[in-house]
């Protein structure tokens, strides 16, 4: 099975932890929040393939951030996890968009196949071209995650790849931090995470742009990176 991203946005944290280990049993990786403000950033900027949503949230309510979700990603595929059971419920999600409604409590085996089913029914489902005009000409898809320079040839994006240009291109000139990419990128919190994996995709996505002068994503010393689109 290829590697599919699927964020999860639940405040109950055993019912979060559940829905990820089952997602992590059927091999897909997961994005996580815990509650309303959080998750409906990552929904709005992550890289990923299926929303599982939560009704009852701190902060924003599960239905406010599938509105706002549809109206900038309306292409994204949503299944709604809620005990609330009421017709009108049910009824108002799909009418906001969401592909399907699942009932709490759910088994482990349910909730995969509803997520393949609903995997099934969207992988063709047209999204919108989300194109943005680089510094030098070139241009990036970041639905396809591919980037055609002037001279009509390509760079192909990685996922993450593409959910770190996304973010970068919507801080519109403000230096992000390396604590925020991995808490809103990569789904993980700072304090507990050691790595440098996020310094490989840095230089990786700068090889992809050719931006061997490090003039649109330039290093900000002590302070994480900006991404310019403006010519100087």
């Amino acid at each position: 099975m290829p590697e599919t991203t699927i964020l999860v946005i639940e405040d109950d944290p055993a019912i979060r932890r559940g829905v990820v280990d089952a997602l992590d049993y059927g091999g897909y990786r997961t994005l996580e929040a815990g509650e309303g403000i959080t998750g409906l950033d990552l929904a709005l900027k992550a890289n990923y393939r299926l929303l599982l949503l939560d009704l009852v949230l701190p902060g924003r309510d599960g239905f406010s951030i599938l509105a706002e979700l549809k109206k900038h990603r309306p292409g994204q595929a949503v299944i709604i996890l809620s005990a609330r059971g009421e017709e009108n419920n049910r009824v108002r999600g799909l009418t906001l968009g969401a592909d399907d409604y699942v009932m709490k409590p759910f088994s482990v085996r349910e909730l995969l196949a509803r997520v393949e089913a609903v995997l099934r029914r969207t992988c063709e489902r047209p999204v919108p071209t989300e194109e943005r005009t680089l510094r030098g000409g070139g241009r990036v898809d970041l639905t396809t995650g591919r980037i055609v320079f002037e001279d009509g040839t390509d760079s192909v994006l990685s996922d993450r790849e593409t959910g770190l240009l996304r973010y970068l291109l919507d801080a519109s000139g403000r230096t992000v931090s390396r604590d925020e990419i991995l808490r809103h990128v990569w789904g993980l919190d700072p304090d507990r995470t050691e790595t440098r994996t996020l310094d490989m995709h840095i230089m990786h996505l700068r090889t992809k742009l050719r931006d061997r002068s490090q003039e649109m994503l330039v290093t900000v010393r002590g302070k994480g990176w900006r991404f310019h689109t403006e010519e100087p």
